[in-house]
């Protein structure tokens, strides 16, 4: 009964070790795309946005979901409409509060799909994945 009661404990701390590892080489796949990132895992009053990047002339607000396998689905159905909103709502108090609002920006989400075992993963970078969510644009 212990073990199965530990194990309980121990699934998020793996889930967010997992995260972790799927954020950087989402990072590294970036950069070597030319994205300067600019932030990690930015927490603000409406959630967090894994990575806040410029490519070229654009702001662009990534979402990063990994996965260890496909049983729960593909990583990019846990991007549903309320995942947006709150990365929306997190993007418009970013760009406020950096006086960027007339900058261009854009929603990407790039997909991880890690086999289980330790071997390379599977990356899928979607851009322009989803228009601003709420109140049917940015800037309301």
């Amino acid at each position: 009964m212990w073990n199965w009661l530990t194990s309980l404990f121990r699934r998020p701390q793996t889930a967010a070790r997992l995260g972790d590892r799927g954020e950087n080489v989402a990072a590294t796949y970036l950069e070597s795309q030319g994205f300067r990132i600019l932030e990690r895992q930015h927490r603000g009053h409406y959630g967090e946005v894994d990575l806040i990047a410029i490519d070229r002339d654009t702001i662009v607000f990534v979402e990063v979901k990994t996965r260890a396998t496909i049983a729960a689905g593909d990583p990019t159905e846990a991007v549903n409409r309320v995942k947006q909103q709150k990365i929306t709502r997190s993007a418009l108090a970013y760009l406020k509060q950096k006086g960027w609002l007339e900058r261009r920006a854009r929603f990407d989400v790039v997909a991880i799909l890690w086999d289980g075992g330790g071997g390379q993963p599977t990356l899928k970078h979607y851009r322009s994945a989803f228009d601003a969510t709420d109140f049917g644009q940015m800037y309301s």
